[in-house]
């Protein structure tokens, strides 16, 4: 029955002594603000740093000590309390021989009614109902907020490129034809793969996960195909492989290019015929298996190197997928950093909710090697290690903090939303070697747009090409 230490309460009451008590009670596993008054109590709540709220139903001022009826403030209270942006389970205690109290408060919005004198065990399975339910909430939230911005299971982005890419997995999921990803390293290829299984019909099958550069050559063929008993020494059962583990589902080959070329002449033959032969086994197993490769190395250049066989390429590129970089889709960084934020926050029991205008624009400015695997880290890090309700610059790794200086000034909120419009300008200018109509096109804006963006942020096209002072000394220092 033990709660979470994290969870906050904000106790309204006028007796201090009896706060004082129930602190001392449930400390172990609370932290308990006390509070005597209504609008504190609503600072409390509007700051974030409270998850469930306790009221003395009748140490109130409205309310007197005893046995009256609730007064006409309560209802004003609730209704503060509910208006509020985030949604709290609000418990309440109070003598209440008729239950009158208790019905009344559940139907101005309370959760849970504790009645006088109080059981304080009770009152602990009240709080860890309270926990579970605020969980629920949160989840909710968190699935409302990024039900617009996801059309895809997993693969948040509302930029051009990524639209692309979600009306792609649209197109291709319901068929179970062969589908190659391609990306740098940390653009989600994986997630992408798990997107078209989640939305095809074989969506209730297994989905088989299985990365080409884990093992050696020998060891692959084994894990992929299987084998028969005795098909070498210490074979004493037959083993499934991964083709037969994804049985009515999807395998999802990572790292393809790295298959070795004794292997590929195999594996094209499998995907030929649907058919395979476990090592050691000339019985051929049928296959109902839907293929997936992703590969962050160029096949043609492979092809070209006679290291990659052509019919296997074209075989298992039926339709491309290349997912873009995080650097080409920046306009997606802001969500997907509020998306990490909330995630880590909520894991980890962290106070850090919301990020400065100059972490963002620090954020936007950084050309992220790593990709989305990278921000996914530096979001990580800064929940982890910062005390603060938002996230600033200090918070950044040193490499990424130069960014800030360079793209944000500091002030106002509208100051730094400025500055991140200068770097998406900039960035879309850079990409396309400072081809306006091709600039606006990535922007999703028309170029009459751009050209009055330029203006309004007064950057001329010589500013918007040239990289930003800060990180091209902290380039130097760390060449």
């Amino acid at each position: 029955m033990d709660a979470s230490p994290s969870l906050r309460i904000a106790l309204l009451d006028q007796n201090p002594a009896f706060g004082a008590l129930l602190k001392s009670l449930l400390s172990a596993n609370y932290q308990i603000q006390s509070t005597a008054n209504e609008s504190q109590l609503i600072e409390l709540v509007t700051a974030g740093g409270v998850d469930i709220v306790l009221i003395n139903w009748d140490r109130t001022p409205a309310n007197g000590h005893g046995d009256s009826p609730a007064a006409p403030r309560f209802p004003a209270l609730m209704d503060r309390l509910a208006a509020l942006p985030r949604s709290l389970p609000l418990l309440a205690f109070g003598w209440d021989p008729r239950r009158e109290n208790a019905l009344q408060f559940l139907r101005w919005g309370g959760t849970d009614f504790f009645p006088q004198p109080l059981d304080v065990q009770e009152l602990r399975f009240g709080l860890l109902r309270a926990g579970r339910r605020l969980e629920l909430m949160q989840d909710l939230d968190r699935m409302r907020a990024l039900a617009p911005h996801c059309a895809v299971p997993g693969l948040l982005g509302t930029s051009k490129r990524m639209q692309r890419i979600h009306q792609m997995i649209h197109q291709v999921a319901p068929v179970s034809t062969s589908v190659l990803i391609t990306g740098e390293s940390g653009t989600g290829k994986e997630l992408a793969a798990r997107a078209i299984h989640q939305l095809s019909p074989r969506a209730m099958g297994p989905f088989v996960a299985f990365s080409i550069c884990a093992l050696n050559e020998a060891l692959i063929e084994d894990e992929l195909f299987g084998h028969a008993k005795g098909a070498f020494t210490g074979a004493l059962q037959p083993r499934v492989g991964r083709f037969e583990e994804a049985q009515g589902g999807t395998i999802f080959l990572d790292e393809i290019g790295d298959l070795a070329l004794a292997l590929q002449p195999k594996l094209l033959r499998v995907l030929q015929d649907r058919t395979l032969q476990r090592l050691g086994s000339n019985q051929n197993v049928a296959l109902d298996v839907r293929v997936i490769c992703a590969t962050n190395r160029p096949l043609d250049a492979l092809e070209a190197e006679q290291r990659f066989r052509r019919d296997l390429f074209f075989r298992i590129a039926v339709v491309r997928i290349e997912l873009p970089p995080l650097r080409e889709r920046i306009e997606d960084i802001p969500l997907l950093a509020g998306y990490f934020l909330r995630q880590y926050a909520a894991r980890y029991h962290r106070p850090a909710r919301s990020m400065s205008p100059g972490y963002l624009c620090a954020l936007a400015g950084y050309d992220w090697p790593g990709n989305v695997r990278q921000l996914q880290n530096i979001i990580e890090r800064g929940v982890v290690l910062s005390e603060a309700a938002e996230l600033g610059v200090k918070d950044l790794p040193p490499e990424i903090r130069p960014f800030a200086a360079a793209a944000w000034p500091g002030g106002s909120f509208h100051q730094g939303l400025r500055a991140f419009k200068r770097e998406m300008v900039r960035k879309a200018l850079r990409l396309h070697g400072g081809n306006k109509l091709r600039a606006a096109r990535e922007l999703q804006i028309s170029r009459g747009y751009l050209h009055r963006l330029l203006r309004e942020l007064e950057m001329s096209g010589e500013e918007a090409l040239a990289p930003p002072p800060a990180a091209a000394e902290s380039q130097l220092s760390t060449a």
